[in-house]
């Protein structure tokens, strides 16, 4: 059954309730805002102050927020809620707001499958009599609250054109994630196992079946390179995604394939530094083309990855040229929400201290060198230590 305006909101099933007091069920002639939300999703954080200020605002009128963390990544239970009680802990010590923890899946099940709600922040408002009046992005609340709280909302025009919209742009969305669903499960069951043969078979399914998934693709490349180490069959494999990501001229693409050759969390042994550094340096030089150094668009993402490539290449002021430009950008002239500032910082000042070789800071904080960038392999010859993956 489709979850869409005027639908009897689904009860609230969670296994913890982190911050404030539990709630069983909603309460007849009181608003509420459903929230989905994840520690690692920035525009979710992003939003977290918007949320308490909306609460602030309507605490007189009736108006409870409450926010259900269901996407956490970690490998148990058990530790995503600790990570979260912690990240919430020293992150958010004065929310005014319910939080949720859920990790059955349950409430995805009730609330967002069947509304097309695929990615997160996701709203769900619920109405004086306990149906749904807006589903949508946080970011719209605050057009739609006022209206939903005057009653005025859900009999307009503008909210019945904007949920029928909502269900038209969404419901096509959903339909590769079903397809996807039994795909993932195998792989990251196997994953689990280190049984890296049926994980491939896994993705080689999902890659039939969708041949322009980003994920499968990566994945493909990196179990066959990292994990299983089949270079004849890899590095086809591997070209292939240069030559798709250049094709789409996606910075998103072509960053996730230079981290397959250059980031220091993969084994890169027995890649043939010749092949290696070429398509590095293809994939380097179309990022700077999309995005150059002039540019005011954000670097912090995809420069780090383009540095990595020429520090191991061994021009090692341009590796540092790049991250400067990466750490400047983070305070350029789009805005970044603190929080997402506060992930990219530490990785960048590391990623600056070792290719300087000494101690650099941003105000309180301080990274000194690391020496787990890979040294310049000789060109034209494998390196002969093998390490297992």
């Amino acid at each position: 059954m489709v979850l869409q305006m005027g639908s009897p909101a689904p009860p609230i099933k969670v296994e913890d309730w982190l911050r404030g007091e539990p709630l069983a069920n909603f309460q007849p002639g009181k608003v509420y805002i459903v929230e989905f939300w994840a520690t690692w999703c920035g525009p979710c954080v992003a939003e977290m102050l918007h949320l308490v200020q909306l609460q602030e605002t309507y605490k007189d009128s009736v108006l409870d927020v409450v926010a259900v963390a269901a996407d956490e990544d970690a490998p148990t239970a058990v530790e995503a809620r600790t990570k979260l009680d912690a990240w919430l802990t020293e992150k958010c010590p004065n929310l005014n707001y319910r939080i949720a923890f859920d990790c059955t899946c349950e409430m995805k099940k009730l609330w967002r499958e069947p509304s097309f709600s695929v990615g997160i922040p996701a709203s769900f408002v619920v109405d004086r009599d306990g149906c749904i009046a807006f589903i949508g992005h946080p970011s719209k609340l605050d057009e739609v609250l006022p209206k939903v709280l005057n009653g005025s909302w859900r009999i307009s025009d503008q909210a019945k054109a904007a949920d029928t919209e909502r269900i038209a742009t969404s419901e096509p969305m959903t339909r590769p994630q079903a397809l996807k669903k039994p795909i993932d499960d195998r792989f990251w069951a196997a994953v689990k196992l280190e049984d890296w043969k049926t994980a491939l078979w896994a993705i080689e399914e999902g890659i039939a079946l969708m041949p322009d998934d980003i994920n499968f693709r990566l994945a493909h490349a990196h179990l066959l390179l990292h994990k299983i180490q089949d270079m004849w069959t890899g590095l086809p494999v591997m070209s292939q995604l240069v030559r798709d990501a250049i094709g789409k001229n996606s910075e998103d693409w072509m960053v996730s394939a230079l981290d397959q050759l250059f980031h220091p969390a993969n084994d890169h042994s027995r890649l043939p530094p010749a092949e290696r550094f070429a398509m590095g340096k293809e994939l380097s030089e179309h990022i700077l083309a999309l995005n150059p150094p002039q540019g005011d668009s954000p670097k912090f993402r995809s420069y780090p990855a383009v540095a990595r490539y020429y520090h191991e290449n061994g021009n090692n002021d341009r590796a540092i040229e790049l991250v400067e430009l990466a750490l400047t950008s983070l305070d350029g002239p789009e805005p970044i929400p603190a929080e997402l500032k506060e992930q990219h910082l530490p990785d960048l000042l590391q990623a600056l201290a070792t290719y300087r070789g000494g101690k650099v800071c941003c105000g309180a904080l301080c990274a000194a060198p690391q020496n787990h960038f890979p040294k310049v392999p000789k060109r034209g010859r494998p390196r002969r230590k093998d390490k297992k993956g």
